[in-house]
């Protein structure tokens, strides 16, 4: 599949490249997108929650009511958790949602996540560029230029580029990373993706090991 390539300015520049089929041209397989993307959200998680369990309450010991013929439930101290202000039974506790996935079920789901923008022709391949200063002015002309504003737009670029992530950092729905750090929830979570020359041969190279 052939893609013209384009300047900041939106002008096609005459030059073309080729979306490596081995990548761009696979059939998408949603299962394995499925649990990429499972497994970038369950590391986001903090996974911090706690609540006390009876153990941990302070409070009297104390037998509140005899064992039997009161007529509600049996109860002993007021940690109980029939009580109100009790702890509670089997309650959430610290803990990492992480999970492990093999490198190549990832592999395999960031090339069908790509193979997806490519089959919407969602991929927009621009010359390598970077900013002079960082000025959103700057950024939100190019994606008006590329026609691209408005959406969730991915930009993959060679390397960091601090002039172009301050450029975009203030602008809504746009995310910046670079190609060797590309993941199945970023691609799949953006509408369009901004990719540049040498971007794309670093995405070539990284999913093709």
């Amino acid at each position: 599949m052939e893609v013209s390539v384009l300047n900041i300015k939106g002008e096609d520049t005459g030059k073309k490249v080729v979306l490596n089929d081995a990548i761009f041209g696979i059939e998408p397989n949603d299962h394995v997108i499925y649990l990429a993307v499972n497994q970038y959200l369950a590391a986001q998680r903090q996974g911090t929650h706690k609540s006390k369990e009876r153990s941990e309450i302070t409070g009297s010991t104390r037998k509140l009511i005899r064992q039997k013929g009161g007529g509600g439930a049996r109860r002993g101290d007021i940690k109980s958790p029939v009580l109100r202000g009790g702890g509670r039974v089997f309650g959430p506790k610290p803990r990492d949602y992480w999970f492990k996935l093999n490198k190549k079920v990832k592999t395999l789901a960031r090339k069908s996540a790509l193979a997806y923008k490519a089959q919407q022709n969602a991929i927009v391949v621009v010359e390598d560029f970077d900013f002079e200063a960082p000025k959103t002015k700057d950024a939100t002309a190019m994606l008006n230029n590329l026609k691209v504003a408005g959406k969730k737009t991915l930009i993959l670029l060679p390397e960091v580029q601090k002039n172009v992530y301050l450029s975009t950092r203030n602008i809504q729905r746009v995310n910046v990373m670079t190609a060797s750090a590309i993941n199945t929830y970023n691609v799949m979570n953006a509408n369009v993706l901004v990719v540049t020359e040498n971007a794309l041969k670093l995405v070539d190279e990284t999913l093709n090991k």
